[in-house]
């Protein structure tokens, strides 16, 4: 399999864990040339919460894609994916963190999902869910799971 476009799904939580992140993008995508896109998924309020944090004023003075250029994480990422010489592109989106991943995967018909999470209990995924597993279970292509370090 061919790989042309990886999506880096970034989260709320990923600040933590952008090297392990990049690291993992770059060794995927930088010997095939594969272009990358990092999407950045918020929730209604954390979208208003960041417009608000880098000078929008309100969310809806902002679109998804002009809050996730300015967004720390994806600033982090780019500059690690620049210095590596891995072309990419950014996305925004607001709504439910897997929901939206999956559907951009399915509109850019990329190739692999890179996603992020750390280690949960049994009971844990089943009594909160589990965003990482719900992109693994229904994207529409291999997924890579990248675990938080401890």
């Amino acid at each position: 399999m061919t790989l042309e476009t990886v999506l880096l799904a970034v989260g709320p939580t990923d600040h933590d864990r952008v090297d392990e992140l990049a690291e993992a993008v770059v060794e995927i995508a930088g010997p095939s040339g594969a272009s990358v896109v990092l999407a950045h998924v918020f929730t209604p309020d954390q979208f208003d919460q960041a417009a608000q944090r880098l000078g929008f004023g309100g969310g809806s003075e902002a679109s998804p894609e002009e809050v996730a250029n300015r967004h720390d994480t994806i600033r982090t990422i780019g500059d690690i994916l620049d210095e590596a010489g891995v072309e990419y592109t950014i996305r925004g989106r607001v709504g439910d963190h897997a929901t939206e991943i999956i559907d951009l995967s399915r509109t850019l018909d990329v190739d692999r999902v890179v996603v992020g999470g750390r280690k949960r209990s049994p009971s844990g995924k089943a009594v909160f869910g589990s965003v990482a597993q719900d992109i693994m279970l229904e994207a529409p292509c291999p997924v890579t799971f990248v675990k938080a370090q401890d």
